[in-house]
């Protein structure tokens, strides 16, 4: 198996650019994750119970500090992936925004910080899908990391 360094040198600029642009829907997947983690954790209190040392527990028998601890993680991860989400955004909108060919910029907006399929982008912007893939190709193209 190759190492992710030594895979990611032998990418093309164009996979590059695609990985870089590819950043902001990691980052809403990674807080969409911290999200569900922190759903999954306020279930797991909702039934708490008293056991005979007199401490309320949660379902699984553990003290209610430890999930006040659990949580105040979980949550300290969401806001770190909520923050790192809102960066790549800001990022990457501001690269798309100083490319000069206005369809260009609509296709990457359209893909990368919407995430909207290829079909999708084709109905908004009147054009056939092959078109959109030639439109993007250029963009990456054009496009400065």
């Amino acid at each position: 198996m190759i190492p992710m360094e030594c895979e990611k040198k032998s990418m093309t600029e164009n996979e590059k650019k695609k990985d870089y642009l590819k950043g902001y829907e990691r980052a809403i997947r990674q807080m969409e994750r911290s999200d569900e983690r922190i759903r999954e954790i306020r279930l797991n209190k909702i039934c708490p119970t008293v056991i005979m040392d007199g401490m309320p527990h949660t379902f699984g028998g553990k003290d209610l500090s430890d999930y006040a601890a659990l949580m105040e993680e979980e949550e300290r991860k969401y806001r770190k992936a909520r923050y790192l989400r809102i960066k790549r955004c800001q990022e990457i909108s501001d690269k798309i925004e100083q490319m000069k060919n206005e369809d260009e910029k609509d296709v990457l907006m359209y893909r990368y910080i919407k995430r909207m399929k290829w079909e999708k982008i084709s109905d908004k912007m009147g054009f056939d899908v092959r078109q959109i893939y030639n439109i993007h190709g250029k963009a990456l193209t054009h496009f400065e990391l």
